[in-house]
């Protein structure tokens, strides 16, 4: 089988390589379709996350789906949680277990993700989807539930009528604008430096778009566009210091701000008294939970979400180099590797 792995010298290349052999409890997959991600773009550019360092080649890859080719989903579609957890610890048995100490992440590490044609992955990782739902689509199942989840941390079905920002609008930034709009949310501004983003921001439900540099957002345009009163919940997505300082800065007394993006120096500041002044509740999310990830499944089989419209571009396994320049500059939204299809071929 064909796998591409990312070397400490941040290049990709292809390899040929064993079909894995699943252990107790695995199942075999083949791997239908792969959403690249910002934290995989942090491996490309940066070298590693936080203290996770790229020190030995790894397969990327933690968005996907599948087809099982083996165990008691044998011939199934199937979304995948790409976190393999110990589900033995206090946390995991009280549905935590997105906390969990013990965790092997797909992509991550020393842990290989989807990013080749077939992988043994934990079998109550797998996700039975229904035949409305493409393979791109099932792609995206995970980083939907990871919105679902920091749409849980903000409280989102208490806000109401909002205001609502999202600052930064990569696909996790669109979702949770998408989610606001589902939960009743009637003002829903979207900020990033990129005009393309903000069109599908808006296309999903955003009333009102701000671009600014990433280095440089502020919080007054924030501001303006809910009357001065400021935000009564603000998701940070951008993984930038000015994000995060303008999600203070935006934040209504009392509000909620829910801080989702990757800082690449893994280091997160803002202005302590203005935060204390208001009171601020922040809320730090770490992927999402099982609960979350079934209700993801269930938004993408009610077509409450067109999550196809995400996807801006589709490559096979082999063109996938040539398309990451593309994607570390961000040129599009979504990209899906499809491991199945010839060279040059996928999304045609």
């Amino acid at each position: 089988m064909l796998a591409l792995r990312l070397h400490p010298d941040r290049r990709l290349r292809l390899h040929a390589e064993a079909v894995p052999v699943p252990g107790p409890g695995q199942a075999l997959l083949r791997v239908s379709a792969v959403g690249l991600c910002g934290s995989d773009r942090h491996w490309m550019v940066d070298g590693g996350i936080g203290d996770a360092v790229l020190r030995s080649p790894l397969i990327l890859g933690h968005e996907f789906a599948a087809v099982v080719e083996s165990g008691l989903l044998a011939g199934r579609r199937v979304a995948v949680d790409p976190a393999d957890t110990c589900g033995t610890c206090d946390l995991c048995r009280r549905n935590r277990s997105n906390l969990c100490q013990a965790i092997q992440f797909a992509g991550h590490g020393a842990t290989d993700g989807a990013l080749r044609e077939l992988m043994a992955w934990p079998e109550d990782c797998l996700y039975p989807i229904g035949d409305s739902v493409g393979d791109a689509e099932a792609a995206l199942i995970e980083p939907l539930a990871v919105a679902v989840h920091a749409a849980d941390l903000g409280h989102l079905g208490q806000v109401g009528a909002g205001p609502v920002a999202v600052v930064g609008s990569g696909p996790i930034g669109v979702l949770l604008v998408a989610l606001a709009r589902l939960a009743g949310a009637t003002t829903v501004i979207a900020a990033d430096p990129l005009r393309h983003r903000l069109d599908m921001a808006a296309a999903f439900g955003a009333t009102a778009t701000i671009q600014e540099p990433a280095d440089a957002v502020r919080s007054e345009a924030i501001l303006a566009a809910t009357g001065g009163r400021g935000c009564e919940l603000v998701f940070e997505v951008a993984g930038e210091s000015a994000a995060v300082e303008a999600s203070i800065e935006a934040a209504a007394p009392g509000a909620r701000v829910v801080l989702v993006g990757i800082p690449s120096d893994d280091r997160t500041t803002f202005t302590a008294s203005v935060a204390r002044r208001k009171g601020l509740t922040l809320k730090l999310v770490r992927r999402s939970t099982p609960d979350a990830f079934r209700r993801a499944v269930g938004l993408a089989e009610s077509g409450a979400l067109d999550l196809a419209r995400l996807v801006t571009e589709r490559v096979s396994l082999q063109d996938a180099p040539g398309a990451m320049d593309r994607f570390i500059a961000r040129a599009g939204l979504k990209v899906i590797v499809e491991p199945g299809v010839p060279p040059s071929t996928a999304g045609r």
